[in-house]
């Protein structure tokens, strides 16, 4: 693809050899590495790294066009074309290179701390059942109808988002279901995307290493609402007050749900039990196998965001009653020999955790939660005590043990966890820094009726040490250890 075209939509400045303006384009990269003729190099400003200082080595390896926000020191033959953001240049031109196929589906984006990953599987879930041709982009995996595809992030970079996206638009999708992470909105990667809907579930403290304070993490999500066409529509949950922050600048056609405030789709609980919700959505009943207040604003939002895509309620009610949850969301096992129950959880910051186990405690007969939960190496360290003291307040029981530690360790992660150990909670904590051994544990101490839950990885397969992914499955190790076959 021509230079030139690839650049349509995009204010830049070009310096150097202007000739190449009209060269073809075999592909666009951001890693110095893959640099080779043909190619463009975007030089982007990373966390870790800065891609300005890698330029010279990508011209060596044989590319000679460079995007650019300022240049060093100018090669000969080298096209350079600074633009004020390369991350945003990088989203309009891979945009650009595979022909806009955003613009061809029905692109629906959900953003939100908690619930990301289930409504974009149950939205998902539902419009197959509807025998509608569906993507699906999510932390837990990416989907072509049936086709699954490995998901290393919740929202892939701007290159490989867009590819994926050509890929479902020519296996003949017509809806696309996607997780937006504020990370996402801040690096540009959705920059360029034709979205025809964005639903905000909720937003509680997360990503502040990252973000560095909660209002960035705000605007970050806020962001992704800003930038919405007049032709989509936003669906916000009205109950998060920050809902109407999302809605303040968009062009989109503006909506909401609740369970407790006025909105224009309104659910209200009538049974929760472990055997799934009771609601009354619209003045209409509907049974869910879901469990927990959680999931019935997970259902809601799929249930408002299906009509205003235009599908007819009776139908649709229906279709929702019969969908099941994403794995690793509120999975759950029993023996029913002991009555002990195990629940994985993907829970990993303090609002998801302390919705989990509220619902534990509304949901239990006699028996006690006991709870084993870890905190992720290298991420948010003031949730860390949070969680700590979450897990005490609501639990019986409650063994702290390792996550994803990364290249921290375990030990410093487990000291940060027990500064939010309240004093009088100290004779119900438990220290175990090996996770499998900490959820044996779990299972050794609970008794007849009791509920142990795992909680902060949910569906992933390792545990990341050291830069290692060892092979760690959180329901193998819950059902090996409550004895249940699987």
């Amino acid at each position: 693809m021509q230079l030139t075209h690839l650049l349509k939509g995009l204010e830049y400045e070009s310096k150097g050899s202007l000739i190449l303006l009209n060269a073809e384009v075999s592909e666009l990269v951001f890693d110095s590495r893959k640099a080779k003729p043909g190619t463009v190099f975007l030089a982007l400003k990373g966390v870790n790294a800065d891609g300005h200082n890698f330029i010279e080595k990508a011209t060596k390896e044989g590319a000679q066009i460079v995007v650019c926000e300022h240049i060093g020191v100018q090669d000969e033959g080298v096209l350079y074309v600074v633009v004020k953001n390369s991350h945003y240049a990088l989203g309009l031109m891979a945009c650009n290179f595979y022909e806009h196929p955003s613009k061809q589906l029905k692109l629906v984006g959900i953003t939100g701390t908690n619930g990301k990953t289930t409504v974009a599987t149950l939205l998902y879930k539902l419009f197959r059942a509807m025998n509608q041709h569906v993507g699906l982009i999510s932390t837990v995996e990416n989907r072509i109808d049936e086709r699954v595809l490995e998901s290393t992030h919740t929202t892939p970079d701007a290159v490989s988002l867009n590819r994926l996206l050509a890929e479902m638009r020519d296996s003949g999708c017509d809806y696309v279901f996607m997780e937006v992470s504020s990370h996402a909105a801040d690096q540009e990667r959705i920059a360029g995307l034709d979205f025809d809907a964005a639903v905000f579930t909720n937003i509680t403290h997360d990503h502040l290493d990252y973000h560095g304070t909660f209002q960035n993490y705000i605007y970050a999500k806020k962001k992704f609402f800003d930038q919405l066409p007049a032709h989509a529509f936003a669906l916000v949950n009205s109950d998060d007050k920050r809902a109407m922050v999302m809605l303040q600048n968009t062009n989109a056609q503006k909506y909401s749900f609740s369970l407790k405030s006025m909105s224009d789709f309104k659910a209200k609980i009538l049974e929760n039990s472990m055997d799934g919700l009771l609601l009354d959505i619209d003045g209409k009943e509907l049974h869910s196998r879901l469990v927990g207040d959680f999931n019935a604003y997970n259902l809601l939002a799929v249930y408002g965001t299906a009509l205003l895509l235009g599908e007819e309620k009776e139908e649709l009610l229906k279709y929702v009653s019969n969908l099941t949850a994403a794995e690793g969301r509120f999975d759950y096992v029993r023996n029913n020999s002991t009555e002990i129950t195990g629940i994985v959880d993907y829970a990993h910051t303090p609002d998801a955790l302390e919705k989990v186990l509220l619902t534990l405690q509304k949901l239990r007969e006699n028996g006690r939660v006991i709870t084993v939960v870890g905190c992720g190496g290298d991420r948010d360290k003031t949730k860390r005590p949070l969680m700590a003291k979450i897990a005490c307040n609501y639990s019986e029981m409650a063994l702290f043990t390792s996550d994803n530690p990364r290249t921290e360790s375990v030990d410093a992660i487990l000291a940060e966890m027990e500064s939010g150990i309240p004093a009088n909670a100290k004779s119900k904590v438990l220290i175990i820094p090996d996770r499998r051994q900490a959820i044996k544990a779990a299972c050794r101490l609970a008794q007849r009726g009791d509920i142990v839950l795992v909680a902060g990885k949910g569906h992933e397969k390792y545990q990341e040490i050291n830069g290692v992914k060892n092979p760690f499955d959180d329901k193998e190790e819950l059902l090996q250890a409550l004895e249940i076959r699987s």
